[in-house]
């Protein structure tokens, strides 16, 4: 049993992302808005952290939030079948920077 965590920062993928979740039947998710660390820093303005300028100016607005799903798939199976659809959706050439995904193993779970 696996938690299996997207951060999407390509946003606009969200509903084709849930519905491959819905599609291999995934019980259910929870999606939070968030946003990187980068961007933070930039975009809040936060001047105690040094940044080069133009390192600064490539990071403003480059994807200042993003979309961060997280669900609990119990069978191996499901879970890769799952990830190779959400990896074929995201492999755009166009825009290869849309998210990453990774996964954490769940021991137990309590209600």
């Amino acid at each position: 049993m696996k938690v299996l965590i997207i951060v999407l920062n390509k946003t606009e993928y969200l509903e084709d992302v849930l519905s491959i979740l819905v599609k291999h039947n995934v019980k259910g998710a929870t999606t939070l808005d968030s946003q990187g660390m980068a961007s933070t820093i930039v975009n809040n303005d936060i001047t105690d952290i040094p940044l080069f300028g133009s390192l600064k100016n490539l990071l403003i607005d480059r994807h200042p939030y993003n979309k961060t799903i997280f669900t609990v798939i119990k069978n191996q199976e499901k879970l890769y079948k799952v990830v190779e659809a959400i990896q074929y959706l995201l492999k755009d050439e166009k825009k290869p920077d849309g998210g990453f995904m990774f996964t954490i193993p769940v021991d137990e779970i309590f209600c």
